[in-house]
């Protein structure tokens, strides 16, 4: 059964490792026979949550910006969610974080999702590296009962822009886009 895949890229950097990593699950993933729609953060306007709770009643939030777009329109309806970040400080970016945040007129909808994916890259290596962004995830997952943190991709060691090409983690990635 064909599934909706939504890949949101969060880094704003240019030919970013971590988009090298969406962008090959996105690849795995079509092979599949998905259908995937990949958003970059980047050029986005994503205003803080005001921790109103007016989402809950409403079931909107009350900032109309890029992110209320992204969360009504796309997240709400994709069958598969896939964050692609960047590892600042060991969490995932503020930009990623922000967005989870402004998810929150989700908690009492009807989401479509059931598995969620998390992309990352580092320039550090080892699983101490991208374990605290996944336990991030996984928190905002645990809010969506009908959900589950399904998998994580990391690439470690890597810092340049572009310098994931080639690497074993982007491998890796295709392969998780492939299994869906």
């Amino acid at each position: 059964m064909s599934k909706r895949v939504l890949i949101i890229s969060t880094s704003l950097r240019q030919d970013s490792n971590s988009g090298l990593l969406a962008q090959q699950f996105a690849q795995g993933a079509r092979q599949a026979g998905h259908e995937v729609e990949f958003i970059s953060l980047a050029g986005k306007d994503i205003r803080f949550c005001k921790g109103c709770l007016a989402c809950q009643t409403s079931g909107r939030c009350v900032i109309h910006d890029d992110a209320d777009a992204i969360v009504q329109e796309k997240i709400l309806h994709a069958d598969v969610l896939v964050f692609a970040t960047p590892i600042y400080y060991y969490e995932m970016s503020g930009q990623m974080k922000t967005l989870l945040d402004r998810a929150n007129p989700l908690y009492s909808a009807d989401y479509a999702f059931r598995e969620v994916w998390l992309l990352a890259c580092a320039a550090e290596e080892g699983d101490e590296v991208w374990q605290r962004a996944a336990a991030g995830l996984g928190g905002w997952v645990e809010c969506f009962p009908k959900a589950k943190l399904a998998g994580v991709v990391f690439g470690g060691g890597v810092t340049a822009p572009g310098e994931a090409r080639g690497s074993e983690a982007m491998q890796r990635a295709l392969d998780a886009g492939r299994a869906l």
